[in-house]
């Protein structure tokens, strides 16, 4: 199950961003609650952000990003999570078939998506749900709190 984050979710989101195991792969650098909750309050008004839930509990989340105009046939798909206290027990195929399933509803072509050239588990994860690669964006992440940059593939879902 599925829904979109509420106001009430904050800290189930922030704690999951945040996470030493997750946040390296996400967007946003390490911050305090008070320096993320303008970043949250933003999410949950474009209502882009769904919280996976297995028996009522959040497990992970994602986000799916609808594209415009000519490319509106197009969903980005980014923040994708599940909580390491939920890791190796299958809900990351789970959430990955609801997703495609949220697509087809919306009438989707493609949904696309980035992830580190380094993060090969959830490259497989991708390829293991008919995301196929696309290419590599060079020095596309500028992680700050190390002072590099990683390299992003692109990958996309066919409908």
């Amino acid at each position: 199950m599925i829904r979109e984050i509420t106001n009430s979710d904050f800290d189930f989101i922030y704690h999951l961003y945040m996470h030493p195991s997750v946040n390296p792969f996400l967007l946003y650098e390490n911050m305090s609650q008070e320096s993320f909750q303008p970043i949250f309050d933003d999410l949950v008004n474009q209502k882009i952000v769904y919280i996976f839930f297995i028996e009522e509990q959040a497990v992970g989340m994602f986000k799916l990003l609808p594209l415009q105009h000519r490319c509106s046939h197009i969903n980005y798909l980014g923040g994708v999570a599940i909580h390491p206290d939920f890791a190796g027990k299958g809900y990351a195929s789970k959430m990955f078939e609801t997703i495609l399933l949220l697509g087809k509803s919306r009438n989707l072509k493609r949904i696309e998506l980035s992830v580190s050239t380094a993060n090969e588990r959830a490259i497989q994860l991708y390829k293991k749900h008919g995301f196929e690669p696309e290419g590599i964006l060079r020095n596309y992440t500028f992680l700050k709190s190390e002072n590099r940059y990683i390299d992003e593939q692109m990958m996309a879902f066919l409908y």
